[in-house]
């Protein structure tokens, strides 16, 4: 995963009024904390931002943080978003060890197509979208495919079943359900119409009973 440079301005003012201010000025109000150092309160360009979280890394992105000349490896943290509007209004950045373990959240991708599910009109559902990891900075992926093709209906995906990369590990429980393949009501109430159907055309269509014996038969 590569590092992107992200230049962090200090001595803004904190509070509601000063944040607006910034926010208006194409900043974003952040605070850089972590490895027992003291908290910093920053800002940070809105563009240069955005282009860092819109690479294949997402928030997972490394960011190497220049403030004031002094550049810190870290990832954010949280985003803070407008209720309504949506726009990233804080920023909360952790300041991280190479060496040293980070806990982030991966987004969890299905792939592969679950033939035997879609035969009899089922589907699969998602329950797991993102899988919290633990894995030092420069091994953090991107995304974690999982493989239902040979899923049935009836089955489910694991965490267990999740094949990480070297040097990534969870510590999620492995029997927690990332996704599972079912068959919708809809679809059982259809099929249960069908037999239904099928066994009605079935007694209507069987051969009449033998009324005894046979009429017109010689007299002696």
């Amino acid at each position: 995963m590569s590092e992107l440079l992200l230049t962090a301005h200090t001595g803004r003012v904190t509070g509601t009024r000063s944040s607006r201010r910034l926010r208006r000025e194409g900043m974003v109000p952040a605070v850089v904390y972590g490895l027992g150092a003291d908290p910093v309160s920053v800002a940070v360009e809105w563009p240069a931002l955005r282009k860092a979280l819109t690479t294949d890394a997402g928030v997972n992105a490394l960011l190497t943080l220049d403030i004031e000349g002094d550049q810190q490896l870290s990832i954010v943290k949280d985003i803070q978003r407008h209720p309504t509007r949506r726009d990233v209004i804080h920023v909360d950045f952790i300041r991280l060890d190479a060496n040293a373990e980070v806990e982030v959240e991966v987004p969890v991708i299905l792939i592969g197509d679950a033939k035997k599910v879609t035969d009899v009109s089922g589907m699969v559902d998602q329950t797991m979208f993102a899988l919290s990891i633990l894995s030092k900075p420069n091994a953090i992926p991107t995304e974690l495919p999982v493989d239902i093709s040979g899923l049935e209906v009836g089955e489910a995906i694991h965490v267990s079943d999740v094949a990480l990369p070297e040097g990534v590990r969870t510590e999620v429980d492995g029997e927690e359900t990332i996704a599972s393949a079912l068959v919708t009501r809809s679809t059982l109430e259809a099929m249960r119409a069908d037999e239904e159907s099928d066994a009605e055309e079935g007694e209507e269509g069987a051969a009449p009973a033998d009324s005894g014996d046979a009429e017109g038969g010689d007299e002696s």
